[in-house]
């Protein structure tokens, strides 16, 4: 297989006509190798337009969620990003490209362990990568510019919205199968957020995300 040719096929085929068209991050996923974020047994549906199982019931995202994500959140130099489920790696990585720092957690800690060596053999530093289950709390106090969940949730807790600085975007897909929407959340003021929804998708839910109450005859 033709590597670097599957990739632009990638490009041009599947990410560009879904409507990514910012120069810099298309220019990201020629720097950032995503086959090497691949499971070795998957390696060569690096390119392809489908969710690669990683285990543990989850999955990477395609190439144009991943790619379309990046562009909507709109990084800065300056951005602190939360990443919920770091999975691969491959995302945290094109976080890292665009942003100060990335703090990445995930519940698995095989995903953990895996990720932080890929992301080091990569010369990427800048990301900061922990063992814990976020879907319900945020890892610590001090805010961020960005919060990007990897999973869906049927709901989507108050403890990120209150977790973005003013100005802050958060990227989520919110719902259960078969219907869930991407959503970009900012904040526009201390205790204030507009939703915006993107788009429909549907991909493996974020383990332990917040369930909608029962209802009970």
């Amino acid at each position: 297989m033709n590597i670097e040719q599957a990739r632009y096929n990638m490009v041009e085929q599947q990410i560009r006509p879904w409507d990514v068209l910012n120069q810099d991050v298309l220019d990201l996923l020629f720097k950032i190798r995503r086959e090497d974020f691949v499971p070795e047994p998957h390696r060569a549906l690096a390119f392809v337009d489908m969710e690669i199982p990683l285990g543990h019931g989850q999955f990477m995202w395609t190439p144009k969620l991943e790619a379309r994500a990046i562009q909507e959140l709109d990084l800065r130099p300056t951005d602190r990003v939360l990443e919920i489920g770091t999975g691969s790696g491959y995302l945290t990585a094109l976080l890292a490209a665009r942003a100060a720092e990335v703090v990445s957690v995930d519940i698995v800690p095989e995903f953990t362990a895996a990720a932080t060596q890929t992301l080091r053999a990569h010369g990427i530093h800048n990301a900061t990568l922990l063992t814990f289950d976020a879907a319900r709390e945020v890892p610590d106090n001090f805010g961020f510019d960005v919060i990007v969940l990897t999973g869906s949730t049927p709901l989507l807790s108050d403890a990120f919205r209150r977790s973005l600085k003013v100005g802050g975007r958060l990227f989520a897909i919110v719902g259960e199968a078969p219907v869930m929407q991407a959503q970009l959340v900012t904040c526009t003021a201390p205790g204030a957020t507009r939703s915006v929804v993107l788009f429909e998708t549907c991909v493996a839910p974020l383990l332990n995300a917040p369930q909608p109450a029962a209802f009970v005859f």
